[in-house]
């Protein structure tokens, strides 16, 4: 079993080892089944949803404790395995998203990342557990699963696909750039790709809102801000519609809300328009002038809370505590945005940072990655997705050799993984699979926006750098009246 986190290996032995099972095993004799460095702790079929429930432990190192689940329907599997993905720090298996899973037919599997708990808390001292969270219990959980599932049904998965958001969208690139065989297919959703860069940048918006208690812009202000952005740029795109098609087409200065007299809820102080101005800034080294991180998008405002508000952004915090300075009074005015960010990079290197362009090896199998971003995500500045899509662009020798591999779809007015006031509703899987499947590459997804229960718009989601044009006639909020140019 792979132990160095070095090394990048091909199809592990154990895959081909159940790639054609005898025959299918009833569900509670997995509990015998012998598995490397894996110990099955239960194996029980329940009926909601109708499933066969496989509960693991991993231990590939000494210092190791990776719990996994994997869940097999009983019936209608459709013959695919769909891994799902973590948030945070992770330390939990996410049952919600494998139930969903599940209930589309998928044999599914989540880990804990190894270890307990939503924080970092769990790194100093345990750098063997700092790998499994960063990649490792990701690929164990992966390839011990496909074991799993190929014992249960007497036959391993057609295709195997990862499915994650924010961390799990982090986690499905590492799987591409580290392990390119795991996968057929992946979603890679608001992808928490820089992870020291997103902390950095958490941090640099805490301590401008933050810098003094007239620098703090209180949340009452933020749909104050929001709606100066679309009065602004609402029109950039041709539609009148409250969202920008794309905010990188914006450049809105926040100056225009300056207080005239009166501090109200409507205007913006000195002290606030530049603490405004930074968090839509991209964090700099103050001493080389280098650009470290995209800022927040025009549209973000009133998402700010997340990095803005009363306390940084904990998993920020937590990695500066505890993976880089291991220190848990570590304080995050202090951070020199020199010499402390210049350390966590060459920390981390490639351990938890998902950033490597090179994605020939997982192309080259006919693996397909789809990812796709908000472009209001006030967590994970969307410039990093774009970033990193435009460097594989430029690793491979131009976007056109990455049309029949690779899509990035941002979604307009849309959230962290969701929410917000665009067309927030896609099913990223389904065009996923019918492009693995069917060679039916997306050229547009159709999205909706649903409020109140009802969906009240529905747009297409155009494979970037394309944005959604209004065709000039007919209902803005029909998908029809748009096309991607």
């Amino acid at each position: 079993m792979h132990t160095n986190s070095t090394m990048k290996p091909s199809i592990p032995a154990l895959a081909l080892l159940f790639a054609a099972p005898a025959a299918a095993a009833s569900c509670e004799s997995l509990l015998r089944l012998s598995l490397p460095n894996t110990t099955i702790t239960s194996a029980a079929s329940v009926d909601s949803p109708p499933s066969c429930r496989v509960s693991a432990t991993l231990r590939p190192t000494s210092d190791s404790d990776i719990k996994i689940e994997v869940w097999m329907p009983t019936s209608g599997w459709n013959g695919d395995f769909q891994a799902v993905g973590n948030g945070g720090w992770s330390g939990s298996i996410n049952s919600s998203a494998m139930a969903k899973a599940v209930a589309a037919g998928y044999a599914t599997s989540s880990t804990d990342t190894g270890h307990a708990g939503s924080s970092a808390s769990f790194a100093p001292g345990h750098p063997e557990k700092l790998i499994d969270y960063a990649y490792r219990s990701e690929h164990e959980m992966t390839v011990q699963a496909k074991a799993i599932i190929a014992a249960f049904y007497g036959k391993a998965p057609r295709f195997s696909y990862w499915n994650g958001c924010s961390a799990g969208g982090k986690q499905g690139l590492k799987e591409a750039q580290r392990y390119p065989e795991d996968f057929n297919g992946i979603v890679a959703g608001s992808p928490a790709a820089n992870w020291t860069g997103r902390a950095a940048q958490a941090i640099w918006v805490a301590q401008a809102v933050h810098k003094d208690d007239a620098s703090f812009i209180p949340p009452e202000k933020y749909p104050a801000i929001h709606r100066a952005v679309l009065a602004a740029c609402d029109r950039l795109d041709g539609v009148e519609d409250g969202v920008l098609e794309d905010p990188a087409r914006c450049h809105f200065d926040p100056k225009v809300l300056e207080c005239k007299g009166d501090n109200t809820p409507d205007c913006l102080t000195p002290p606030q328009v530049e603490a405004a101005r930074k968090i839509y800034a991209p964090s700099t080294n103050p001493r080389t002038g280098q650009r470290l991180y995209s800022g927040l998008a025009p549209g973000s405002e009133l998402g700010w809370n997340t990095w803005g508000g009363a306390r940084p952004l904990s998993i920020a915090t937590d990695y500066f505590r505890f993976v880089v300075f291991e220190n848990p009074a570590w304080d995050f005015r202090i951070l020199d945005f020199d010499k402390d960010v210049e350390r966590a990079e060459k920390l981390d290197r490639t351990r938890i940072n998902a950033l490597d362009p090179n994605l020939r090896p997982f192309f080259a199998h006919g693996g397909k990655l789809l990812q796709y971003h908000g472009w209001s995500d006030p967590q994970i500045s969307p410039g990093n997705s774009v970033e990193y899509y435009e460097s594989v662009v430029k690793e491979m020798g131009g976007a056109a050799k990455l049309q029949g591999s690779y899509r990035l779809f941002m979604v307009p007015g849309m959230a962290h993984c969701g929410g917000g006031d665009g067309t927030s509703n896609f099913d990223m899987m389904a065009a996923l699979r019918s492009w693995v499947e069917e060679q039916h590459a997306p050229e547009r997804v159709e999205a909706s926006r649903v409020r109140n229960g009802k969906t009240d718009r529905t747009r297409p989601l155009c494979s970037y750098p394309q944005t959604a044009v209004y065709k000039g006639s007919g209902s803005i909020d029909d998908s029809a009246n748009f096309s991607c140019h």
